[in-house]
Parts: C-alpha cells; sequence; structure tokens
C-alpha cells in the first residue's frame, strides 16, 4: 500500500452540450463548450503550483481536453475511468426516460443494453485498487457518475452510494487519508468557476 501522506485530486470533465442539457452522457465521445474549456483552464489555474506523480484520466475526448486544458501533463488513459454506459439512456434526461418508467433514475432502474451501477463498482475497484499501489499525490480525470461511484467505493460504501455526491462538472475533489481511514477531504469545489 502507498504512503497516507498524499492526496487524490479528482477533476470532473468540463461542460459539453449535453451535460449543460442534463442529458446522459456516458460512452459518447463529446468535445467540451467554450465555456467548458475555460473552466477546465480555471481548475488548472488553482492547481497551479502542485505537482502529481501520476496523472489518470478516461481516454473520453472531453476528460483527455480537460486534462490538457488544466495542464496537468501527459496523462496514463485508463478505460476503467469512462463513464457509465448508460445504454438506452444515453442522450436522454432523466425526465425524459420517468416519462416512460414512473420514477426511473439511473441509480435505482436498470438501463437497457447498459451497465449496472454494481458493474460500475467494479471497475471503480479496480481504479481504487491502482490508487493504492501508487506512490506520491495523483490526479484522475473523468467523469461525474464515475467519480462519484468511485468516491463511494474509496469510502468503502456500496456503488450505488454515489447517488449521495453531487458533482458539477469541472468540480474539484481531494480524496485522503485520516488515521488508516480513506476520507473525503474536499468536494464538489467549483470556486474557481466564479
Amino acid at each position: 500500500m502507498a504512503s497516507e501522506d498524499r492526496t487524490i485530486t479528482l477533476l470532473r470533465h468540463g461542460e459539453t452540450e449535453w451535460s449543460a442539457a442534463h442529458k446522459h452522457t456516458g460512452r459518447t465521445d463529446l468535445e467540451l463548450t467554450p465555456d467548458g474549456e475555460d473552466h477546465a483552464r480555471r481548475a488548472g489555474d488553482s492547481l497551479a503550483g502542485e505537482r502529481f506523480a501520476h496523472v489518470l484520466c478516461s481516454p473520453l475526448r472531453r476528460a483527455t481536453d480537460t486534462c490538457r486544458l488544466a495542464g496537468l501533463g501527459e496523462p496514463e488513459l485508463v478505460d476503467d475511468l469512462m463513464e457509465w454506459d448508460y445504454g438506452e439512456a444515453e442522450g436522454r434526461t432523466t425526465a425524459e426516460m420517468a416519462e416512460d418508467v414512473p420514477g426511473w433514475t439511473v441509480w435505482t432502474h436498470p438501463l437497457g443494453q447498459g451497465e449496472l451501477v454494481e458493474q460500475v463498482g467494479e471497475r471503480a475497484d479496480r481504479v481504487v485498487a491502482r490508487l493504492e499501489e501508487l506512490d506520491g499525490d495523483v490526479a484522475v480525470v473523468a467523469h461525474g457518475h464515475l467519480l462519484r461511484i468511485l468516491t463511494a467505493r474509496w469510502l468503502e460504501l456500496p456503488a450505488v452510494e454515489g447517488r449521495r455526491f453531487v458533482l458539477g462538472t469541472a468540480a474539484l475533489c481531494r480524496l485522503g487519508y485520516e488515521r488508516g481511514n480513506r476520507v473525503i477531504e474536499r468536494w464538489n469545489d467549483t470556486g474557481h468557476m466564479r
């Protein structure tokens, strides 16, 4: 296990047209909006002076562009950091899905042709195991639901408990340790976007 005297910084990708419209954006490889690009740069400004021994990133363009614009250097692309495969919900809002299935949420209903929350949790577990092996501070650039589930698993909670962590676009978070326990040190910080 790596030293507990280190942090894991999470950065959600900047805004896309679909995230601005609250559409589920899993594997569709969208680019950032101009605002999303600006917010990624501002996130990088707020991280100025921090040095990361490792940068892990989803291979989807909205994440890699956020990583580049934030000035985090050349990342290691990790397929397990790709966003939830939403299947039939891809490109649709929760309200649109609820028209067909009253009360529908991504957290509580199966996704036709998509991943189960537990499957996303298994991917997050592999990332957590990798984070535990790495020495030094680490930056992780990925997606909203994936990072929420990753945080739940970091805290040893079921993957579905990611529903309790709101996470805006270009938000910064920090995971760490306290007395041998994995903890959240900072969450959903979007102060750099003001």
